[in-house]
């Protein structure tokens, strides 16, 4: 069993916090377990002090009776009280030295019953050793981290249940070991050693890190795979920037190319766009070699439907992997690629249409890795949308000068309608004066309801109607027709040959009375609407001066 300074050296030096700060609280206790030890040597200075003041009078009273005469009878009992009391002192004294071991074995048994339980409960691997490495006592943790029993450990070699010898010639301190189980499991351990925590005994703490050692090696290759996704974010990030700095298609196939030999180490970076339906031509190719060519679409083109890879590669808008085209039927056929053991393709595919391939080859069989297959990828997305803007710009380059000229166009068109505008204002304002001038009666209806839209004074004055109370309202709203069906072969007439001329009508004044008109109407259109300007005289007056003027020519006659 450990002692309580033994176990609390050996404990606050390599156990783990809550077991120190038990045992902290455990020797207070023990320490405060010994009550009386101050009274106890009052007790006891008190009773040599009797003594000798018993010894001295007794010495007083008998020495010179040795020589002269008797103790007085005084003396005599000064002397047995004195030494009653010191026999009363020396009794009390054994009494409560008796009663201090007592409670001192008390705290002593309580003591160590709590260092027990915390033996047995620490959650660390607890072992006490001797000099030849010999386990001399282990608690429950510590046989469940070895995967041990109680007779597999105690009284045996701890090297014997998986922990390296030489720990303890390593001195105090702590370190982290690997120890291979019993039950054949390999854990790693945090180890604290303290040795000669009493003469030939050592003591040993062991931790189970390997949940923590995993942790941390997840963590490591996280952090590594972060690293990598973040170094590839950036290259895509510039590559990306790259692309839309310039809109020219020459600039992005190049840019592009060069960004993913950087990305995917390969022999060759092409890029093959769709011609036509299954045509495609070489648009650009970047090799490794820095002295290499560049290709142009005029050098090389194919007809995917003579070349099986093409097809699939085309047709299939996914990606198309060959990892070793020895392999491949037809690949021989493959012109300009034939050199090529493995081969990649990606669609560049941009609003639902395929505009082409990315297509990279290289000299060696299983040139391409899943990570090159999804950096590829990740890079074909914004090269396809590149591409399309830089085939737009081109578009737009085309269409522009087309435009210009367009715009020239409609701007001289402009200036004509302007011009044409100006013409249509006067022509108006001339006919608006002639109209409001006239003698004559004039009026504007129109077509489809025969709704007035404007009349002059000659209108007014004829017909007893101002202006206000015409406009806006119809022909049938006034009555101003005696038979409103008179109207109809009139506007049929109107409607076929655009006029009509010298019609005999019967109109209604607002009185009531009925005014025989010669009615003369033209078709016209006044604000995008077809209206019927109208023209009425009295039949009447014209009449009488008809005569009157046959009467003045035969005069003169």
């Amino acid at each position: 069993m450990l002692t309580p300074r033994g176990a609390e050296r050996s404990i606050r030096l390599n156990g783990d916090d809550r077991i120190r700060s038990r045992i902290g609280d455990v020797m207070t206790m023990w320490r405060s377990a010994q009550p009386g030890r101050a009274p106890r040597h009052g007790v006891y200075a008190g009773s040599i002090l009797v003594s000798l003041a018993v010894i001295t009078l007794l010495l007083a009273a008998f020495l010179p009776r040795l020589y002269t005469r008797p103790v007085s009878t005084g003396l005599l009992t000064v002397v047995l009280i004195a030494l009653g009391a010191a026999i009363a002192l020396h009794v009390g004294y054994l009494l409560q030295a008796r009663r201090e071991q007592h409670e001192t074995a008390r705290a002593l048994k309580t003591t160590e019953h709590e260092f027990q339980a915390i033996f047995d409960s620490a959650l660390d691997g607890l072992l006490i050793l001797d000099d030849n490495g010999t386990c001399l006592e282990a608690n429950p943790a510590a046989f469940a981290l070895l995967g041990a029993g109680r007779d597999d450990l105690v009284g045996c070699a701890v090297s014997r249940s998986g922990v390296p010898d030489g720990l303890l010639d390593r001195g105090n301190g702590r370190g982290e070991i690997e120890i291979v189980c019993r039950d054949g499991r390999s854990i790693a351990a945090e180890y604290g050693a303290k040795r000669n925590y009493l003469p030939g005994r050592h003591f040993l703490v062991l931790r189970d890190i390997t949940a923590r050692k995993s942790a941390e090696e997840q963590m490591a290759a996280n952090l590594r795979l972060a690293e990598a996704a973040c170094a590839e974010a950036d290259a895509l990030r510039k590559t990306t920037l790259a692309l839309t700095r310039n809109l020219s298609l020459d600039y992005v196939l190049d840019t592009l190319l060069q960004s993913l030999l950087g990305l995917v180490p390969c022999d060759s970076a092409q890029v093959l766009l769709v011609e036509a339906d299954d045509r495609l031509f070489l648009a650009r190719e970047c090799r490794s070699e820095p002295d290499a060519p560049r290709a142009h679409r005029s050098q090389v083109t194919w007809k995917a439907s003579d070349h099986p890879p093409l097809m699939r590669a085309l047709f299939s808008q996914g990606v198309l992997l060959l990892r070793n085209t020895a392999e491949e039927e037809g690949w021989r056929r493959f012109k300009g690629h034939s050199h090529f053991r493995s081969w990649l393709s990606i669609p560049l595919v941009a609003s639902q249409d395929v505009l082409g391939l990315l297509c990279l080859g290289d000299l060696k069989p299983d040139g391409f890795t899943n990570e090159n297959v999804r950096l590829a990828k990740s890079l074909a997305i914004p090269a396809a949308v590149a591409i399309q803007n830089a085939r737009l710009y081109e578009r737009a380059e085309i269409y522009g000068g087309e435009l210009e000229k367009r715009l020239r166009d409609l701007e001289l068109a402009k200036r004509a309608l302007e011009r044409a505008e100006e013409n249509r204002a006067r022509s108006e304002e001339k006919f608006s004066q002639i109209f409001r001038a006239s003698p004559i009666a004039f009026s504007i209806t129109t077509v489809e309801d025969g709704r007035f839209v404007d009349v002059n004074e000659a209108f007014e004055q004829r017909y007893g109607y101002t202006r206000d109370e015409l406009v806006g309202r119809t022909i049938h709203d006034i009555g101003i027709w005696e038979d409103s069906e008179d109207r109809l072969p009139m506007l049929a007439e109107i409607r076929e040959h655009g006029s009509i001329r010298n019609h005999a009508a019967r109109l209604r004044q607002r009185g009531g009375d009925l005014v025989e008109t010669i009615y003369s109407a033209q078709l016209i259109s006044l604000a995008g609407q077809q209206c019927i300007l109208a023209v009425t005289e009295d039949l009447t007056a014209r009449v009488s001066f008809d005569a009157a003027l046959a009467h003045k020519a035969a005069r003169l006659r």
